[in-house]
């Protein structure tokens, strides 16, 4: 099976009627970047439903390379997540009013996970690119950083190995008028687009260098195996 890159996003919410994390990732479906294929999906902002159907979005789609993107009023750049904790801690409901206040995740999983993208290429390939972007220390608490925990939590084992990491969007300009432009910054459609499109130019590449270094567990051409390691029993 060729490999290829999946780009989710997320639906609007929070009142809003649009999110970039969705019209970026739309505008790179069935694109062919650095040779590779990128598929897409869009997920819900729903807690209850996220982990299964990124599993079934995994499973399906088969890719060596997930980049999630969300959307987070208020930056002022393109911010790839170092690392998810294992907290839930909404300031308001999920788009089917689910609410969750000091919760985990996963009940008894690790505090952390940290993404194995290589964060320090990625950032200097946006600076080179005239890309305003930098490394986030903290995805939050709502369901960008429970997307991101349980996608490396589903992949950590992933054979063949998966690279994935959550890169968070600012408003839009018109996003950010309705917001209040004196204190929301905004970054253009076209420019996050190139972010994206730079960084999987980036991540490409280092991935297909590492791939060659490390030993072969499987032969080319087999399917993900992801470890059923998460029961709904410990949710």
């Amino acid at each position: 099976m060729a490999k290829h890159v999946l780009i989710t996003g997320f639906e609007p919410f929070g009142g809003d009627r649009v999110n970039p994390s969705e019209l970026v990732a739309r505008s790179l479906e069935g694109r062919l970047i650095a040779g590779r294929p990128v598929a897409v999906r869009i997920m819900p902002v729903e807690t209850r439903t996220l982990r299964d159907r990124m599993e079934r979005a995994l499973l399906e789609e088969q890719p060596d390379i997930v980049i999630g993107l969300g959307q987070a009023g208020g930056r002022c750049a393109v911010a790839l997540e170092r690392v998810a904790v294992n907290v839930l801690d909404f300031e308001h409901p999920d788009n089917v009013g689910v609410m969750r206040k000091s919760e985990p995740i996963v009940r008894g999983g690790p505090e952390a996970r940290i993404s194995n993208l290589p964060f320090e290429r990625i950032v200097e390939a946006w600076h080179g690119s005239g890309v305003p972007g930098y490394v986030s220390n903290s995805a939050g608490t709502f369901i960008c950083n429970q997307w991101l925990y349980d996608v490396l939590g589903l992949v950590e084992n992933a054979v063949p190995p998966v690279l994935a990491g959550l890169v968070h969007l600012p408003y839009l300009p018109a996003q950010a008028i309705n917001a209040g432009p004196e204190s929301n910054p905004s970054m253009s459609f076209d420019l996050m687009k190139k972010a994206i499109e730079v960084m999987i130019e980036t991540v490409v590449p280092w991935s297909e260098h590492r791939g060659a270094e490390a030993p072969r567990e499987r032969a080319a051409g087999t399917r993900m195996w992801i470890p059923r390691g998460i029961k709904e029993a410990e949710r």
